[in-house]
C-alpha cells in the first residue's frame, strides 16, 4: 500500500524537520545525543504523556516510591531524546566501534544465520539491523510507516543501510517479502513490543498486552530460531548487543505454539525492561 500524498501541513512539518536533522547532523555525535537528551528531559516531562508514562510504571512497579517513578520517566525521555538525535549519525555508528556484540552473540546464532530476531523500544533499537549485520547476517526489517510520508521516507533512507536483505513497511505486501527472504535463508529484524489490535494478548507486566504474533509465525513455521535483541546503552555513546534465546513450541496445535512463543518472547522484554527500566518507552499506549 503505498502512502497518501503528501498535504500543506505535512510539507511544512517536514521543512521544520529538515532544518533541525541538518542542525543535528552537523554537530558531533556525542554533542547531538547529550543536547537532544537533555532537551527531552527537561521539557518533555511538561507534556501530557509523561502523566500517561507515570501511571504505566507506577502498575508495573508498585512497590516504587514516586519519587523513584519520576526518575524513571526522566530517563525514559533522555534515552528518547538521544535516540532522536543518534538516528541522524545511525551511518557514522554503524561504520564506527561504538557497537560491539555481547558474549555468545555470534555463538547463538545458526550456522546459516537464518534467524528472527525481535527488539522492544529500548536503548537505542535502531542499532538493532546493524549489530545482525555485524554478526555477519544479511536481515530484512519491517517497520511502522510514519505519518508524515516526507518524514516517513527521510527516515527510512536512514535506516536502509542497516538492512540489506530490505526494509519493509508494515503491510501484507511486507509478509509476503519476508516470508521469501527467510526461503533464501535470510535473518529477520523487527520491532514486537508495539500495541497490535488485531494480534493476540500476552501478559505484559502483569496485564494482557494485544500483541502480532508475526515472528513467532516465521520463527515455527519454518522452524527457525528465535531471539529477543537488546542494545544496551553505555557511556559515550556506545552499545553493547545481545540476544536472548527465547522458546517456541513444537506441537501438534500451531496456534498454541504461536501463541506460547510470542508470550516468552514478551517475558524475555520484561526482564530486559525490569533491568534498565528507564530504557525503555513507557509513554506508549502499550495496552490499549
Amino acid at each position: 500500500m503505498q502512502p497518501a500524498p503528501a498535504s500543506l501541513k505535512h510539507k511544512i512539518e517536514y521543512a521544520v524537520f529538515l532544518a533541525l536533522a541538518k542542525l543535528v547532523r552537523a554537530l558531533p555525535v556525542e554533542t547531538a545525543s547529550n543536547a537532544m537528551g537533555w532537551g527531552w528531559r527537561m521539557f518533555a516531562p511538561l507534556s501530557g504523556r509523561h502523566q500517561r508514562a507515570l501511571t504505566h510504571l507506577a502498575l508495573a512497579f508498585p512497590d516504587k516510591s514516586p519519587e523513584e517513578l519520576q526518575a524513571i520517566a526522566k530517563g525514559m525521555w533522555e534515552m528518547l531524546g538521544r535516540v532522536f538525535a543518534e538516528t541522524f549519525h545511525l551511518d557514522e555508528i554503524a561504520a564506527s566501534n561504538r557497537i560491539v556484540l555481547g558474549d555468545g552473540f555470534k555463538p547463538m546464532l545458526p550456522a546459516d544465520r537464518c534467524f528472527v530476531a525481535v527488539a522492544a523500544h529500548q536503548g537505542n533499537w535502531e542499532l538493532g539491523g546493524a549489530s545482525i549485520v555485524l554478526a555477519g547476517a544479511m536481515p530484512a526489517g519491517v517497520y511502522q510507516r510514519i505519518k508524515n510520508p516526507l518524514v516517513d521516507a527521510y527516515v527510512r533512507e536512514l535506516r536502509t543501510k542497516s538492512y540489506p536483505g530490505g526494509l519493509f513497511a508494515k503491510s501484507d505486501d511486507a509478509v509476503r517479502r519476508i516470508i521469501r527472504h527467510v526461503r533464501r535463508r535470510g535473518a529477520v529484524a523487527t520491532m514486537g513490543d508495539l500495541r497490535d489490535n488485531r494480534g493476540i494478548p500476552v501478559p505484559f507486566f502483569g496485564r494482557p498486552a494485544p500483541t502480532s504474533p508475526f515472528p513467532a509465525v516465521i520463527a515455527r513455521r519454518f522452524d527457525i530460531p528465535l531471539f529477543a535483541g537488546n542494545i544496551i546503552r553505555e557511556p559515550g555513546v556506545r552499545f553493547r548487543a545481545e540476544l536472548v534465546p527465547v522458546a517456541v513450541p513444537k506441537t501438534d496445535d500451531i496456534d498454541a505454539d504461536i501463541a506460547a512463543a510470542t508470550a516468552n518472547l514478551h517475558k524475555a522484554f520484561e526482564d530486559m525492561i525490569r533491568a534498565r527500566p528507564q530504557d525503555w518507552m513507557w509513554a506508549h499506549r502499550r495496552w490499549g
